[in-house]
């Protein structure tokens, strides 16, 4: 099987995540790593690579095929493109760079230079996922009529104390909404418009503590969404996968897609459906449960990049794509500030 050769920029905590996928794949090599902290030379020597101070830096030496871009989100924009103008693929962290603009320009040298870019919203990687999106999109519930889904948790006092996370930009919107809003997306098509509230009331830091959304699918389907990092709760992806160890898993379903046959409850996968055919309110109606184990996620979302590089399958999610997710989750603050319906 012909290898694949990557490169890291960012070797913090996300670019390390990176890092640890790739020692179970057989077929990526690790040829360099990119980063300006002196704390970044142990990662190197770990991992027995070259270390750089910039992208352009490494691409003066080296040539990889594909470029994972683990920065924080402010210092997206200039890796992505001098890794798509020096002839490699870009994988991405979400959200795909900070502002629409800088956005719209990625998509463009994309599409000049003919290299991908994929971006990192891992949770398209796991099986049950996927299974929800050809559930949905299959027509399996019928027509889409609604979807009501909720991300609750309530942070603890230590997570703001830095100051840069009572700023609205370290909000739960930006920071946890970008991931249920590219799932939406993806299971149950693009958003047509949204509405939504905030407020702070709370911690009354320049930061939401809660958001409500409504939001019409192009599909014609209503959704509601509520949101908050103060509300102590067992309902949010995390607690309902167990995907992240820090938070303890609850397995208590957090979306309902909702159609004119039947009904699944996500993440874990209970469907609701009528024996017969032709279901309403004077029929019996029962659960099956279709839950699988949760893959590693970012083994998987590195086997697709390097499947992209060698071009035997198109990207899962490309700049446009994850484009639109962070429009879609820009909106809700659009939309909460001028007590408007925005649409997309």
């Amino acid at each position: 099987m012909t290898s694949v050769n990557i490169a890291l920029t960012g070797a913090g905590v996300i670019g390390k995540r990176h890092l640890k996928a790739l020692q179970s794949i057989e077929n990526i090599n690790l040829v360099a790593i990119a980063d300006p902290f002196p704390q970044a030379q142990e990662t190197a020597q770990e991992y027995d690579v070259p270390l750089f101070e910039s992208t352009a830096q490494m691409l003066d030496t080296i040539r990889p095929d594909g470029v994972i871009v683990a920065t924080p989100t402010e210092h997206h924009s200039e890796p992505t493109l001098t890794a798509l103008e020096g002839g490699a693929h870009v994988l991405v962290e979400k959200p795909i760079m900070a502002t629409l603009a800088e956005c719209r320009h990625a998509v463009e040298v994309s599409d000049r230079t003919g290299k991908h870019v994929l971006v990192g919203h891992h949770r398209r990687y796991y099986d049950l996922v996927n299974k929800a999106r050809e559930m949905v999109q299959g027509g399996e519930l019928g027509q889409l009529v609604s979807v009501c889904g909720q991300w609750n948790v309530r942070k603890p006092p230590e997570y703001y104390a830095a100051d840069w996370r009572k700023k609205w930009q370290a909000g739960p919107i930006l920071t946890n909404l970008i991931h249920e809003m590219d799932l939406l997306r993806y299971i149950a098509g693009d958003i047509h418009s949204i509405s939504a509230e905030t407020s702070n009331a709370v911690l009354g830091y320049e930061k939401e503590d809660a958001a409500a959304l409504i939001m019409r699918f192009k599909n014609n389907a209503l959704g509601t969404f509520m949101l908050s990092d103060q509300g102590h709760s067992p309902w949010s992806w995390e607690q309902a996968t167990g995907e992240n160890a820090a938070m303890p898993k609850s397995a208590q379903n957090v979306i309902s897609f909702i159609g004119t046959k039947g009904s699944l409850e996500f993440p874990n996968l209970k469907a609701w459906k009528s024996e017969k055919p032709g279901g309403n309110w004077n029929t019996p109606i029962a659960a099956t449960s279709l839950g699988g184990e949760l893959q590693d996620a970012y083994i998987n979302q590195l086997n697709h990049f390097a499947a992209v590089i060698k071009g035997t399958t198109a990207p899962r999610i490309d700049a446009q794509d994850a484009t639109d997710t962070l429009r879609a989750t820009l909106a809700v603050y659009e939309a909460a500030q001028t007590g408007c319906r925005v649409m997309l």
